[in-house]
């Protein structure tokens, strides 16, 4: 299907915790600070990804519509752990009867996605049914026919073209149903998590985007993630590798390549989340935004956020 929205214009992915906040602490950003999280996003992308239905969700929800904000939304379910997945590095095991109550978890969070979609049908424009759900390493492994009831039930009650994020590598086969399931195919990656330098990072990209696009000519396919860490402390990225520098050079070479191909891509992410990972600061997981915790442009961004105090 062909849908006006998939063509390539600016994307990002948002979410907003600050220093002691998290979804884990239940402690989400302020109204206030939501406002002027969209209110610099606003300035330069137009669509934005959120990540679950939760309260932070509709907050963003509201003051798009309240401010009368310029910014359409990509909104996502997030589905937790149905099986265990003992590939899973950092724990993807869980007792019975909590998989069992993921799984009630999920159908409702899937409700309110719904719910969510039809208050909101002139700002939410895609609809995801999980994020990297599916993966070999994900510690919330999900069955892809469970995904698959989850996009059937999806497109039953709503209007928004359905989707799922994924990283790449599971839709050259493991997905190849669901890819008949879902309106379009949602991509991750990073060449940074697969110790790629700097010069090879964007022909990596290609090289990841490619594998997907060919496999299913029929179908249209965006880049839901794709983005590069400013500090590592050596988990997983070459500290090297990390600068923001490097940060600026893979973003500006990804946006032009997909600006040329017309690819809609979501560059991951708008904000530093200190909340992520480790305890040590230069945890990878920390540095992916274009903005530092406290809102200040990074190299990347500051000729275009000039005003951002």
């Amino acid at each position: 299907m062909t849908h006006s929205l998939y063509r390539s214009q600016n994307a990002i992915c948002y979410s907003g915790y600050r220093t002691d906040q998290s979804p884990h602490n239940s402690k989400i950003p302020s109204s206030e600070e939501i406002k002027e999280d969209l209110l610099i996003l606003e300035q330069h992308w137009k669509l934005i990804r959120l990540y679950d239905c939760g309260p932070h969700a509709e907050r963003v929800l509201k003051i798009i519509e309240e401010e009368n904000l310029q910014l359409r939304v990509l909104l996502g379910a997030h589905i937790g752990a149905e099986v265990n997945n003992p590939n899973c590095p950092w724990g993807g095991q869980y007792p019975e009867e909590e998989l069992a109550e993921n799984k009630l978890k999920n159908e409702t969070e899937v409700s309110r996605l719904i719910e969510l979609a039809n208050d909101y049908p002139e700002i939410i424009a895609y609809l995801s049914t999980g994020n990297e759900a599916t993966v070999d390493w994900t510690d919330h492994l999900v069955p892809v026919e469970s995904v698959i009831e989850y996009v059937r039930q999806i497109k039953c009650h709503t209007k928004q073209p359905v989707t799922f994020c994924e990283n790449y590598i599971p839709w050259h086969d493991k997905l190849a149903a669901l890819a008949e399931e879902v309106d379009f195919i949602s991509v991750h990656t990073y060449p940074a998590w697969e110790q790629q330098p700097i010069e090879n990072a964007l022909a990596y990209t290609q090289q990841n985007y490619l594998s997907v696009a060919q496999r299913y000519p029929h179908k249209k396919v965006v880049i839901t993630e794709a983005g590069w860490c400013t500090n590592s402390n050596g988990r997983g990225i070459p500290p090297q590798n990390v600068s923001e520098e490097t940060q600026a050079a893979y973003y500006n070479a990804l946006a032009k390549w997909c600006k040329l191909e017309d690819i809609l891509v979501f560059h991951f992410e708008a904000f530093d989340e200190d909340w992520k990972g480790s305890d040590d600061p230069l945890e990878p997981e920390k540095h992916w935004g274009l903005f530092t915790i406290d809102r200040k442009p990074k190299q990347v961004m500051k000729d275009r956020f000039s005003n951002v105090d």
